[in-house]
């Protein structure tokens, strides 16, 4: 360990309905038949760590339901994205989507979330703790559930060693952080065909014009969704293969599913659309009850806004390495190439 890091302990004291480890997931894991998981909501994940000076994978923390709270005795420089909650620091109310200084001896509390399913805790430093196959995100398939308990002691290592400055109050700094909006009562995601659109006669119409709601049946394999399908003709068998993230599947019920970061296998059911990359943070955020519609949109629309909300991320690093480098803040955040969007 570098002679200006150290080791600090954070105790769970709440644990939320469920806790866990959790980064940006696995890297050609899917060849091995291991889904590559990681954080449901990657935009965050993402920003949560850039706030903090990490890298976009780091390993943090994600949050769904209840109460989650530590306690640390030595000063961390945390971030809190997400849905809307509230986030008290020694019991005064401090901002998410935002650099926040916890002095030594602090409590930390997230709670309340409303609006979306997850948040994403991000400590500047490195979270201990085990991987598999490269990633700290859970796979209680194969033994890995990374779930964190109350009682549990995390391990962190920092360079952060407390930041005061006599003219600075929260909010910490202004930063141009994207930040997603959770107050419609009715999501709009953007979609682009899939290989059997044409099949499904009157899909593109049905998707576009009727609104669809999130099931109790929803987990971290897909998004179960209520409304009015229309099942593909003239298919025959459908073999088995693998399929994107995003892929809306029409089993062989009246709904409609949308995989998610844990799916495995088509099944054998056929996929009438995708929806867009950047559309696949909000889905990951979508709750039982939650309302969606559908805009159609094409594949140059689509890699477009991928791009854009990657440019905004790249922007935010930038910003922030400058203004830690600025004041002696660690940071050890490096850009991430724009992906293609499907």
């Amino acid at each position: 360990m570098p002679a200006s890091e150290r080791s600090v302990t954070i105790k769970i004291r709440e644990a939320a309905w469920l806790a866990t480890f959790q980064d940006l997931g696995r890297e050609q894991s899917e060849a091995l038949g291991v889904p590559c998981g990681g954080a449901a909501d990657q935009h965050s994940a993402s920003v949560a760590n850039i706030l903090v000076g990490n890298p976009r994978n780091a390993t943090g923390v994600e949050i769904m339901g209840g109460r989650f709270s530590f306690t640390t005795g030595r000063p961390l420089l945390i971030s809190v994205t997400g849905a809307p909650a509230d986030v008290t620091v020694n019991g005064s109310k401090v901002q998410m989507w935002e650099p926040v200084c916890v002095p030594a001896k602090g409590r930390v509390v997230i709670a309340n979330a409303h609006g979306g399913m997850r948040n994403y805790l991000a400590i500047s430093g490195t979270l201990v703790t085990e991987h598999f196959m490269g990633s700290a995100a859970p796979e209680a398939r194969m033994g890995f559930p990374q779930q964190i308990s109350v009682g549990q002691h995390l391990d962190l290592i920092t360079a952060y060693a407390g930041f005061e400055h006599p003219y600075l109050t929260q909010p910490l700094f202004r930063l141009p952080v994207p930040v997603p909006s959770f107050d419609h009562p009715v999501w709009s995601i953007d979609i682009v065909e899939g290989p059997q659109t044409d099949a499904a006669h009157g899909i593109r119409e049905l998707l576009a014009a009727r609104e669809y709601t999130v099931t109790a049946k929803s987990n971290h394999v897909g998004l179960r969704l209520d409304g009015p399908v229309v099942h593909p003709e003239g298919l025959g068998e459908i073999v088995s293969h693998g399929v994107p993230i995003g892929a809306f599947e029409i089993p062989h019920g009246d709904e409609l599913i949308i995989l998610g970061r844990y799916r495995t296998l088509t099944a054998g059911y056929p996929i009438v659309a995708f929806a867009t990359k950047a559309s696949l943070p909000m889905l990951g955020q979508a709750r039982p009850g939650q309302r969606m519609r559908f805009r159609w949109v094409g594949q140059e629309e689509a890699v477009e806004s991928q791009h854009e909300s990657q440019r905004r991320l790249s922007l935010l690093e930038s910003r922030v390495q400058s203004l830690f480098g600025a004041i002696d803040l660690p940071h050890h955040s490096r850009p991430v190439a724009a992906q293609e969007a499907a």
